[in-house]
């Protein structure tokens, strides 16, 4: 990266480890409590590009191991450059070989059976998504949820996301224990859908 694009590159957290603790917080809450909102601490400057959540999300998860996929309209923006200088991440050009992939409000989604899907030895292999959205609300109509960390049903209205999510979502839970596990976002919330969670019904979108 050359000096003179350092300049324009924006500050991680205020407090890189109480940052990064409390997004991983956030993030280990909303899947252990799948559907239901939580607010995400962005105790951080951010990109321009990309929203705060997900910017958040993604600073305090990647590291300099992690292969990151950008969707095209964050990918040649500022938030490509902000994470790779804060986390040491790699961006890949491919979305079936990154780690974590970030799907701006939007973008296509990806083919969720040509991500990393772990294998039936080693599920933590597989790949986690983070998919913006327009509003999340709990206990609306709209999908209805059920699985582990749910007692008996959760509703949630998502809006904002591509048409053809439940239709993904649909096979990848019944690849279990294989698949992915996806964070929805908003710019200031973040909803977790382990791949154990299955949507019953769908909504439009």
């Amino acid at each position: 990266m050359k000096a003179q694009d350092l300049q324009h590159i924006s500050a991680g957290f205020d407090h890189e480890a109480f940052g990064s603790q409390a997004v991983f917080r956030a993030a280990l809450d909303a899947l252990s409590h799948p559907g239901r909102p939580f607010q995400m601490p962005t105790d951080c400057a951010l990109p321009k590009h990309g929203q705060a959540a997900a910017a958040a999300l993604m600073l305090g998860l990647l590291d300099a191991d992690t292969r990151l996929w950008l969707s095209p309209t964050l990918a040649q923006k500022d938030a490509a450059a902000w994470l790779r200088f804060h986390t040491g991440c790699h961006i890949v050009p491919a979305s079936h070989e990154a780690n974590f992939v970030w799907v701006g409000l939007g973008d296509a989604l990806p083919d969720f059976q040509n991500l990393r899907l772990g294998s039936d030895a080693y599920p933590d292999e597989s790949a986690t998504c983070v998919i913006e959205t327009e509003d999340v609300q709990a206990d609306v109509a709209g999908w209805t949820l059920q699985g582990p960390g749910i007692k008996d049903q959760r509703h949630l209205q998502v809006t904002g996301i591509a048409p053809d999510f439940t239709q993904q979502w649909s096979h990848n839970h019944a690849s279990f224990p294989r698949g992915v596990d996806v964070f929805l976002t908003t710019p200031t919330q973040l909803v977790g859908l382990p791949r154990t969670t299955l949507i019953l019904n769908t909504q439009e979108a």
